[in-house]
């Protein structure tokens, strides 16, 4: 079985980053698919049916391929949440998460084209937030990062100075759970370092 070319189907610079550390140099094709065609009140559901679509509307693109979606949001308090709509939106968020924790869930898709099979799984970390002062709340959102990231914070930004710990796959909270990747690939036959350039 030949190796398939790895894509991702995904425009978050974060997931590129993950893969290229580990030696996926994957092309990058992000996906157009609206994700407010879905609207699912179960976050592991959520998260994995986006995935899915994101890295299916690809697919036709690509012969011999390996697609892979992904797709994150924070589940705090009972609530879903995906990327703020603006500062304010951050604000208020951090307000909440400030000294207290939520569950940071990651769809994973990999459909094999040369295969035709398609593995889809989620990955959950618990993420606790330190106390903050609004002041550094403001100060944090006024950078900008929370804007773009899925549960208003990047572990791999300023936003780690403002987790406390996390339980579970910390590569799970930046985007893409390099442990379950590994594991699927396995499932699909492959070992990680078929995919090193």
């Amino acid at each position: 079985m030949g190796i398939p070319t790895f894509v991702l189907a995904s425009a978050s610079p974060a997931r590129l980053r993950l893969l290229q550390t580990v030696g996926i140099q994957p092309i990058v094709k992000p996906s157009d698919f609206n994700e407010s065609q879905i609207q699912l009140s179960e976050p592991a559901q959520l998260v994995q049916t986006l995935a899915q679509r994101k890295a299916e509307t690809i697919t036709p693109q690509f012969e011999s391929a390996l697609i892979m979606g992904c797709d994150s949001v924070l589940a705090l308090n009972g609530e879903i949440h995906g990327k703020p709509a603006d500062a304010s939106e951050a604000i208020a968020r951090w307000q909440v998460m400030q000294g207290n924790f939520g569950d940071l869930y990651t769809g994973h898709v990999l459909i094999d084209t040369s295969q035709n099979r398609t593995l889809v799984k989620c990955q959950v970390t618990r993420v606790y937030f330190a106390q903050m002062s609004d002041r550094a709340i403001q100060a944090y959102v006024a950078t900008g990062e929370p804007l773009k990231c899925a549960g208003a914070f990047a572990i791999e930004g300023f936003g780690s100075l403002f987790v406390e710990k996390i339980a579970g796959c910390h590569t799970n909270v930046i985007g893409l759970s390099l442990p379950l990747l590994r594991q699927m690939l396995a499932e699909l036959s492959y070992d990680v370092t078929d995919f090193w350039r």
